[in-house]
């Protein structure tokens, strides 16, 4: 029985730029929305082929800023097959009434930056005390948070998931990995170390898959070895459609060809278990039917 595929990092964007402006972060859009934006609908159609039964749809900051309204949209129209994953500045003085008003329009988690994305800094502001109030109200709720860092961020996810032990930290593209030098890669240390901390979770997805391929001894090491390290409860698969180019069915068997060494227990907690442990109100009711074709 193949597992339940949940995605927990596709992007959406919109064609109705009148009501959904464009005003990317820092004013740099990423080139892949503006050359390869994929709309809700296409996203749902393409969910459905690749055999994906239910989404995290993680907004995009390179494209809309802080303005969360077209994924809080699109989520309203299928709350049972969909979540929320928003960003907002943790840094204003009124971060709590902003997180209110986005937990009241189908935010399901939040995502942070410290880098990886187009626009560059040291990131020190994820561990400034003034970002601390909303850390402890996702930690009464349960709200998990993705950080896109670079290994430079390690140590402050580090101090965070100590700080805060009651909020699960999720690192997109697990932290973009250095393992060129292959097995037992040494260069890994720092993240590897994050495994002490039980609420640290390694999001999978086909950046991972490129760096694991094009490594020493391939792929299937570099993925028992997060096995052995975190635990496959600990890892969920994040298409990063279309950001990565696909169409999804392309990138979901990419990550089928990675995990092909993975015991049946792994893959299921790869492609779906997890993914309700950081997204649980996926878990409240099914989805609409996955295509014939598809399954």
């Amino acid at each position: 029985m193949k597992p339940e595929i949940i995605d927990i990092h596709p992007h959406i964007i919109s064609t109705d730029t009148e009501r959904y402006p464009i005003a990317p972060q820092h004013g740099h859009r990423s080139n892949w929305s503006a050359k390869r934006p994929v709309t809700f609908e296409q996203l749902s159609a393409e969910m459905d082929e690749a055999g994906v039964a239910k989404a995290a749809i993680v907004h995009s900051s390179t494209t809309y800023g802080h303005n969360n309204a077209y994924v809080a949209d699109c989520v309203a129209q299928q709350p049972g097959r969909f979540t929320g994953v928003y960003s907002f500045d943790l840094l204003a003085a009124d971060a709590l009434k902003t997180f209110d008003y986005w937990l009241a329009h189908g935010m399901g988690g939040i995502r942070l930056f410290t880098g990886g994305a187009t626009h560059q800094g040291d990131g020190s502001w994820l561990v400034n005390p003034a970002t601390f109030p909303v850390w402890e109200r996702c930690a009464e709720i349960g709200m998990t948070m993705a950080v896109q860092t670079t290994p430079a961020g390690l140590s402050m996810v580090a101090e965070l998931a100590q700080r805060f032990p009651g909020v699960s930290i999720v690192l997109d593209h697990c932290a973009r990995p250095v393992i060129e030098d292959g097995p037992p890669y040494e260069a890994c240390a720092a993240l590897f170390a994050l495994s002490a901390f039980d609420n640290v979770y390694m999001k999978i997805t086909p950046r991972t898959f490129d760096l694991a391929q094009a490594a020493p001894g391939g792929a299937e090491p570099f993925f028992a070895r997060l096995v052995e390290v975190f635990g496959a409860d600990h890892l969920a698969f994040g298409s990063n459609y279309p950001a990565s180019a696909g169409p999804l069915k392309t990138l979901v068997d990419q990550g089928h060809a990675c995990f092909a060494g993975l015991s049946d227990e792994a893959r299921r907690w790869i492609w779906g278990g997890t993914a309700l442990r950081l997204y649980p109100m996926l878990a409240e009711s099914t989805p609409q039917r996955i295509s014939a074709a598809a399954r």
